[in-house]
């Protein structure tokens, strides 16, 4: 700013000495003319120039006012602070998620025994992990739900979950797959079952009757 007040006063004093020209002109013998006029088309530059400092010094105050309404923006995400944003999604998350199994990758499907892979291709692999999530994710919706807000059907499932139940695990058995995700569970379903062991995606786990295939 200070540097566009120093161009500014220079102009002032170049002003001066115009109008200090201005009054000997007529003096100005005629081989002084054609100078003369080189002077005055020098003024009419400065006047644009002057025009030109002018509009600066407005855009300088314009980009102060837009500086100062950030700054005033940032104080005020300062007094919300990303930590209080933070914890306010911890308490719209603070019940744990349902755990879902990861896709296979290529890399790991490749590496899975040609004698345990047989004709199962990667895509019907991966149609396995979903149909297991989608019996994982049914069940536990209706585990977390209040018996008094189901029905009769739906609540003998959810007792027969809780029969079955291990803590700190998320796990379906063969007639959840069957029930939950509507999939035909047959030797080739178990093909895939031993080829998700093998890529560490579940594991089985045997007693009270039943095997729970665990998601690790």
């Amino acid at each position: 700013m200070s540097d566009l007040e120093d161009v500014s006063s220079h102009i002032k004093r170049t002003s001066s000495l115009r109008r200090m020209l201005d009054l000997s002109v007529a003096e100005i013998p005629q081989n002084m003319k054609k100078f003369a006029q080189e002077v005055f088309a020098l003024h009419g530059l400065l006047d644009e120039f002057e025009k030109c400092v002018g509009q600066q010094k407005e855009q300088i105050k314009s980009l102060k006012e837009v500086e100062r309404s950030l700054q005033k923006d940032l104080e005020d995400y300062g007094a919300v602070g990303p930590e209080s944003v933070q914890q306010e999604n911890v308490k719209k998350t603070s019940r744990n998620p349902i755990k879902e199994m990861e896709n296979v990758t290529m890399p790991e499907f490749e590496n899975i025994p040609q004698y345990m892979k047989g004709r199962t291709t990667y895509h019907q692999l991966n149609v396995v992990v979903e149909a297991i999530n989608k019996a994982v994710m049914e069940k536990y919706k209706i585990l977390r739900q209040k018996a008094k807000t189901l029905n009769n059907n739906t609540r003998q499932l959810q007792q027969r979950f809780k029969d079955q139940e291990t803590k700190g695990h998320f796990f379906v058995v063969e007639t959840d797959i069957q029930e939950l995700a509507q999939v035909k569970v047959d030797k080739h379903f178990h093909g895939a079952l031993n080829m998700l062991r093998h890529c560490q995606r579940l594991r089985e786990v045997r007693g009270g009757g039943v095997t729970r295939y665990m998601l690790a």
